[in-house]
């Protein structure tokens, strides 16, 4: 089945590009959250006169993704966490936590944004991956440190 995209889908495709799906998909998901409308002569005489529109928000949408990547990148984070025997965490350093360091070191970004290859249960320095968007990504440095008590 053949669809325009009304936004952006990462594992689909850019906003305006028609893309063939499987029915059901486009049936029960993509048409009723009005993320896409079914190829029709009206539809796609639609975004002949949109494309202009579309290419603009596109392009707004890549230049503010390399800003945030631009951010993102160098950036040295420091997470504190309970140890305990041989620098194993209690727990483990979440994207929630990362997310807020991040946003105390000034920079928004969403926890569903942060690209954990592996849960961080150690003590150490370790490089994470954020997506920003448009097909771009930022690193960031973390460096989760023992939390200290003062009694």
């Amino acid at each position: 089945m053949e669809i325009i995209l009304k936004e952006t889908i990462e594992t689909l495709g850019q906003e305006g590009e028609v893309v063939k799906v499987k029915p059901g998909y486009a049936r029960n998901f993509l048409i009723p959250q009005q993320k896409a409308v079914l190829v029709s002569k009206a539809s796609l005489a639609r975004l002949e006169k949109e494309k202009q529109a579309i290419a603009a928000r596109l392009a707004e949408q890549k230049k503010k993704a390399e800003g945030l990547a631009a951010q993102l990148d160098g950036k040295v984070i420091t997470i504190k966490k309970r140890v305990g025997d041989e620098s194993r965490l209690f727990g483990s350093v979440t994207n929630n936590d990362i997310a807020i360091a991040l946003q105390e070191a000034g920079v928004t970004v969403d926890k569903k944004s942060i690209v954990l290859p592996e849960q961080i249960k150690r003590i150490g320095e370790y490089k994470i991956t954020v997506k920003t968007g448009y097909q771009t990504a930022g690193y960031v440095q973390i460096q989760v440190v023992p939390e200290t008590y003062v009694q």
